[in-house]
């Protein structure tokens, strides 16, 4: 029996709301039969009736979607055994282009010039009368700040930190809300706009105004009545805005300061005024995926430490906010503080900077129920003073955006599972609107060279369609004339910091231009995404040659050496100055692997000529880091380091005998380090793929399950319930690495996801599951079981289904059982090096392991 599993349109299977004039739709579909294939798909929508032969990237070319129309989508499809299914959606436009009625408002009289500091939040009202029985109602609205939206006392939609981080000078999204059911004869619309990225203070430095001088908000409600007239009531000069709300204070760095004393009613509200905002971004109705609340984790202890405070322990670290229940008296301050770690039985702060973290609720008097909305915290302890414990009860929340969970694995080493939950949870942590470096302390930036190395990780992990459509949109418009791109998405200009002020082609920060969007086409199989992506890759790559040929010999013209490098940034046992050093070999190497996955790429989209011009530029790049950075014996010029070893042998830049040379000289050097990581960033998602893909596969595990520092599971043994920036973040006598002696003092994380790219060799090796075609339309099964495990289980969701992979050795045997999706074609690989090809159905395999 043929039945619809998933059909989508613009990655959402409900609650779609979009200005894309061509919107994109998929399905996936699951039968009892073997072998399955789609014969053929006919897509409506309204009157429009199209047949198509593929399952994803179906795009809508009909008649011209009209603005704040609700479409209805249906799906028929036939597989090649004749049998049919069917199933529909209903999406919605925006604004598809219209002009907007509203006005920006804000409050002219707060003139807010404080350095280093977030403006006080504006809280907007607006009274309002219903004329008739209502058909519809919507509210559309976004602001220059974050906001929150009440329409008669209860909160609009689940979301926080609306209308999410953009790059603002491009593009902003805004938001809309049905409010249909909530609408009574006279109601009032409550709008609390922050700072948050646009006007608060943001970055290391502490700067303000990056954006807005101030905060502005936006928004318009659509009345429809069952008569048919249609009322519009838009922000303009008769709202009333104060600051002297319920929030007194509200930053990401700092927290929030509630006053739960404030009575809205009698509050000073004043005329709201227009903003002229300083730049006119595009308004798009929101194509993201805004941040939600989502896991909930009850307290595992409560301790008072010795200065007092009840410190609470939620045994996972997060990113997130408290949940509390107070038996509170009026006028009572509770102040909520936020950490990673404990020191001495105390909160442990330093590692946060300057970042508070606190938020502070002022009591009204009774029971009263408290949790954030205008900031999040990174921490797994939670210190409270003001309020005995008798009279307040705590959860933690986490939050991050709404990504839906894609894999699973699991298997027969319990560490190995910790370390998969460290992975998840430091992705969870740091997918907060931007891919962030960390959550807690004063930067929370959307760095590219981390989420570049990450992204396949973390593809499989979750489905990060929409979270990565809107972050490269930013990085394509954010892109210099020159091809550079800049070291942190969306861009800000940051004073004393060379690499910051100009977009600079970067090795492995700027590829994620390349990076990101070739790891979600392998996952998901977007090649509009390649499409959309592919000028900016064009862009970069000639940046990355002029740069290494700038002041070159024709000798050295392929080295790429200048301009700025992080190189084999946190490598151990290093400081900055020595990782940059090292930018010439991760240079080099990246440019020959980016080069080569532009020339399949160029090929993908059928640009011929362009896929040999980079599969040159690929070549010989490689051939220049055999021959100038490497000896005769492919040791490294300069002395050995693992990284030197590792992307040459990953990237396939060698063949032959140095190929098997440098494999060689990569696992005697990993042995006499007693399998310890001397990777940094760029060379530690690769290392065991390099060990086990060159004939060193029990090599390959016994670095992976190695417990002493550096290691990955030295984190585990240590307690850790996310990845650490430093791999040495916590010391084996128990004090914490805020690097003193290496130059980079006061950095150091505790959930800092970018180690945690071993979590691709998980699925791709010790599970298997691997794309050979975008979105697996055909994929490879080839375990390769290792280090003592005596079970491996998982599975990973596709835009086809979902692939399923369970195997067992006992008794000197190996079993294998997979499930192959509907419309998919798998090559199975066993142990042996038998292979057999299969399509849909279940499958299970056995033999004598050699």
């Amino acid at each position: 029996m043929l039945r619809i599993n998933e059909f989508k349109v613009e990655n959402l299977s409900s609650g779609c709301v979009t200005d894309n004039p061509a919107p994109v739709f998929s399905f996936s579909m699951i039968s009892s039969e073997k072998n399955v294939l789609l014969k053929k798909a006919v897509l409506s929508v309204n009157n429009w009736m199209e047949e198509f032969r593929q399952q994803t990237g179906i795009v809508y070319n009909g008649p011209k979607l009209t603005p704040f129309t609700r479409y209805l989508a249906t799906l028929e499809i036939t597989d090649n055994y004749g049998e049919t299914a069917s199933t529909s959606l209903e999406f919605e436009t925006g604004f598809v282009g219209k002009e907007w009625n509203a006005s920006w408002i804000t409050d002219d009289a707060y003139q807010f010039k404080e350095r280093k500091k977030s403006p006080r939040p504006m809280t907007f009202k607006k009274d309002f009368f219903i004329k008739g029985e209502i058909r519809q109602a919507r509210i559309y609205s976004t602001a220059f700040g974050i906001y929150e939206l009440e329409l008669n006392g209860k909160k609009m939609g689940n979301d926080y930190f609306a209308p999410g981080y953009t790059s603002y000078k491009h593009q902003l999204q805004y938001q809309m809300y049905d409010i249909t059911e909530e609408l009574r004869k006279q109601n009032q619309l409550v709008a609390v706009v922050g700072g948050g990225w646009a006007a608060g203070s943001y970055t290391y430095k502490r700067m303000n105004r990056i954006y807005a001088k101030r905060q502005a908000f936006l928004g318009e409600i659509h009345i429809l009545y069952k008569d048919g007239t249609q009322e519009i009531i838009s922000t303009d000069e008769t709202w009333q805005v104060t600051e002297n709300g319920n929030f007194r204070e509200a930053e990401f760095y700092d927290g929030e300061v509630y006053d739960a004393t404030v009575n809205l009613e009698k509050a000073s509200f004043h005329n709201a005024s227009i903003e002229k905002v300083k730049i006119r971004p595009q308004l798009l109705a929101q194509y993201g995926s805004l941040v939600k609340a989502h896991e909930q984790f009850e307290p595992i202890s409560c301790q008072i430490s010795p200065s007092g405070m009840l410190i609470y322990d939620f045994g996972q670290n997060m990113a997130g906010v408290i949940q509390a229940d107070i038996q509170g008296r009026a006028g009572e301050r509770i102040v909520f503080h936020h950490a990673e770690v404990l020191l001495d039985g105390e909160l442990y702060t330093k590692p946060l900077r300057s970042a508070r973290q606190q938020a502070v609720y002022i009591c009204k008097e009774g029971e009263q129920k408290y949790s954030p909305r205008m900031t999040y915290m990174g921490f797994r302890y939670v210190g409270v003073s003001g309020i005995p414990v008798d009279r307040i009860k705590l959860k933690a929340v986490a939050l991050y955006s709404d990504l839906p969970e894609n894999g699973e694995f699991s298997c027969s080493e319990p560490m190995l599972d910790k370390l998969q939950s460290c992975i998840e949870w430091s992705a969870k942590s740091n997918f907060v609107d931007i891919p962030t470096d960390c959550p807690q302390r004063d930067e929370r930036l959307g760095w590219t060279g981390d989420i570049a190395l990450f992204a396949p990780t973390a593809a499989y992990n979750f489905d990060m369609s929409r979270f990565f459509d809107k972050w490269l949109k930013d990085l394509r418009a954010e892109q210099n004339q020159g091809g550079g791109i800049p070291m942190i998405v969306p861009m800000v200009k940051i004073p004393g910091q060379f690499e910051m002020m100009f977009p600079l082609a970067a090795d492995h920060w700027g590829d994620a231009c390349i990076l990101v969007p070739w790891a979600e086409y392998k996952a998901r199989g977007d090649i509009e995404l390649l499409r959309k992506m592919y000028p900016s890759m064009k862009k970069y790559i000639k940046a990355c040659k002029f740069w290494a040929g700038l002041f070159s010999t024709p000798k050295n013209k392929r080295i790429w050496k200048l301009l700025f490098h992080y190189g084999d940034w946190c490598a151990p046992d290093m400081g900055y100055k020595d990782w940059m050093k090292r930018g010439k070999w991760t240079g080099t190497a990246c440019l020959a692997h980016s080069s080569g996955i532009v020339s399949e790429i160029a090929r993908i989209l059928g640009e011929t000529e362009d896929a040999e011009k980079y599969m040159k530029l690929s070549q010989e790049t490689a051939q220049a880091y055999r021959n100038i950075l490497m000896d005769e014996n492919c040791h490294i010029k300069g002395g050995d380091f693992q990284t030197a070893f590792v992307l040459p042998l990953y990237y396939n830049m060698l063949s032959g005998n140095d190929k098997k040379t440098t494999a060689a000289n990569l696992v005697n050097l990993i042995r006499d380090n007693n399998y310890n990581i001397k990777t940094g960033f760029p060379g530690t998602p690769y290392v065991l793929f390099a060990l086990a893909d060159n004939g060193y596969l029990e090599d390959a595990y016994k670095m992976l399950l190695t417990d002493t520092c550096p290691s990955w599971l030295y984190e585990v043994k240590a307690g850790a319930t996310t990845m650490w920036e430093r791999w040495d973040a916590l010391r084996e006598d128990g004090s914490c690495n805020l690097g003193e002696d290496n130059g980079s003092g006061g950095m150091v994380s505790f959930n800092h996801y970018a180690n945690g790219a071993v979590g691709d060799f998980f699925y791709r090796r010790i599970l298997g599951i691997e794309a050979t075609e975008g979105g697996y339309k055909t994929f490879r099964i080839a375990p390769q079981p290792g280090g003592g495990l005596s079970w491996a289980k998982g599975n990973v969701n596709t835009p086809y289904g979902r692939i399923r992979v369970s195997w067992t050795i006992e008794n000197g045997r190996f079993k294998l059982e997979i499930e192959v999706p509907a419309g998919t074609r798998c090559e199975i690989i066993l142990p042996s090096g038998r292979k057999v090809t299969e399509g849909s159905g279940s499958y299970s395999y056995e033999e004598l392991l050699g």
